[in-house]
C-alpha cells in the first residue's frame, strides 16, 4: 500500500473530522465505561453515537417519526467517524487496522420502520471508504431499538483486527 493510499490518507482526503477521544476522555456523560478492550489483535470498541465532543447530538429522535432516512444515514456516518476516533485512541493510527471484523448497529425507530439496514449501511459504507474493500467489509447486524441514551438515533459497536498484538 502506498503512503497516499493508507486509511489515514483516505480519511484526510474524505475531509473526515476524526475526534480525539484522549482529551477529554471517552465516556464522560455516560458513566463508568472504557473506550475499548484489546485482546491480542482484536480491538472491541465501546458504542459510538453521532454526537460531537461537546455533547451536541446530530439528529436526535426516532426514525419513522421525527428523523428521516437521510438524517438517520447522516447520523450513522457521523457515528462511524467517531468510531474512527476510538480506533485511533486504541491503536494510534487507522493504518494499523487490518480488518473490520464486525459492526453492531442500533437504530432507534418506530415499529413500522423497516429500513434499519439502509441506516446501518451508511456507517459501514464509510468504513469501506476508509479501509478499502478488502479490510473495510466485515460482518454487520442492524437492529431496530426503542431508545438509546440521550435521544441518540444511532449507535455503532465495532470490532477491528490490528496489525500486531500490542
Amino acid at each position: 500500500m502506498s503512503p497516499a493510499d493508507t486509511p489515514e490518507a483516505r480519511a484526510a482526503r474524505l475531509g473526515l473530522a476524526v475526534p480525539d477521544y484522549g482529551n477529554p476522555p471517552y465516556g464522560g456523560r455516560y458513566g463508568t465505561v472504557k473506550a475499548f478492550h484489546r485482546s491480542g489483535r482484536l480491538v472491541f470498541l465501546s458504542g459510538f453515537t453521532p454526537e460531537d465532543r461537546a455533547g451536541v447530538i446530530l439528529h436526535p429522535g426516532r426514525l419513522g417519526d421525527d428523523v428521516t432516512l437521510a438524517q438517520g444515514q447522516a447520523a450513522a456516518r457521523a457515528a462511524a467517524v467517531n468510531a474512527l476516533g476510538g480506533i485511533r485512541l486504541a491503536l494510534g493510527s487507522l493504518d494499523r487496522v487490518t480488518s473490520v471484523v464486525r459492526a453492531l448497529c442500533f437504530v432507534v425507530c418506530t415499529a413500522e420502520f423497516e429500513e434499519v439496514h439502509l441506516v446501518a449501511g451508511a456507517a459501514t459504507d464509510l468504513l469501506v471508504e476508509v479501509f478499502g474493500t478488502e479490510a473495510g467489509v466485515g460482518g454487520r447486524a442492524a437492529i431496530g431499538v426503542m431508545q438509546l441514551a440521550r435521544r441518540n438515533c444511532f449507535e455503532i459497536w465495532l470490532t477491528v483486527e490490528a496489525d500486531t498484538e500490542t
